[in-house]
């Protein structure tokens, strides 16, 4: 099938999105539970960002028609190979999925419901097998529609949005995509900055996975230095003017 065949065919309900990168120890766990959350016609694109462990044919083993593997011929960062899969994605609801976390019974149910009725949804997490969570307070379903507040809280670095708790609608599709070429990280905050700059995002209450906290996790854990914090807030700055064009120019 060429690429024209593919994108003009129907579209299915969930397009689960994951990029992979030497995520052999646990991305069998990861799939099995997305995909015992999901229908038949439902699919789980991963785009593999050159892997050197045994991560694809981890993937591989998995014998499961949904799943749709792209390999990447030269690691280009997490946040290009999640839009990479994003635009190879064909469901009308598109899930990110990180590589080595567990998501809850319930999750997909209760995140297609809130995308009834907005076009972003982020969850909270629990920290897989007990712990202590990172240093910052879970989202509150009441700050929904408090779309300058979680922008000022994004900027702060207080508000908790993680890309393995969100979903969103293929309708705003060209508001996040393409990822602005200068992101190297944080394309979840990009998200939320999307949903929150065009009034359209929730919160769920809930925890929708158990994330694995180890020292391989692409979100830092440690104190950064005050250069790359300032260099950090000028580029959500950018992030929140660019959000502001997009959708502007999504309504002429």
């Amino acid at each position: 099938m060429n690429y024209a065949e593919e994108h003009s065919a129907p579209r299915i309900r969930v397009s689960v999105c994951m990029a992979t990168f030497m995520g052999a120890k646990f991305i069998h766990e990861q799939l099995d539970s997305i995909l015992s959350q999901l229908s038949d016609d439902d699919e789980v694109v991963i785009v593999d960002d050159a892997s050197r462990d045994e991560t694809v044919a981890k993937i591989l083993a998995v014998t499961d028609p949904r799943i749709r593997l792209i390999r990447a011929e030269t690691n280009q960062g997490y946040v290009r190979s999640f839009g990479q899969a994003v635009l190879a994605s064909r469901g009308e609801f598109i899930f990110l999925a990180d590589q080595d976390d567990v998501w809850t019974e319930g999750r997909v149910d209760s995140m297609l419901a809130a995308l009834t009725t907005a076009a972003v949804v982020a969850s909270n997490f629990d920290v897989l097998g007990g712990g202590p969570r990172p240093n910052i307070r879970k989202l509150d379903s009441a700050d929904s529609r408090r779309h300058l507040g979680n922008l000022f809280g994004i900027l702060i670095g207080y508000r908790a949005y993680y890309g393995c708790g969100m979903a969103f609608r293929r309708d705003i599709l060209d508001l996040f995509s393409p990822i602005p070429g200068y992101l190297r990280e944080s394309h979840d905050l990009w998200l939320a900055i999307v949903g929150n700059v065009s009034g359209s995002i929730t919160h769920l209450d809930r925890s929708t996975l158990l994330r694995r906290l180890h020292e391989d996790n692409a979100t830092p854990r440690g104190w950064r230095s005050l250069r790359v914090i300032l260099a950090a807030r000028v580029v959500l700055i950018r992030l929140m003017l660019e959000a502001r064009r997009r959708s502007l120019a999504s309504q002429r």
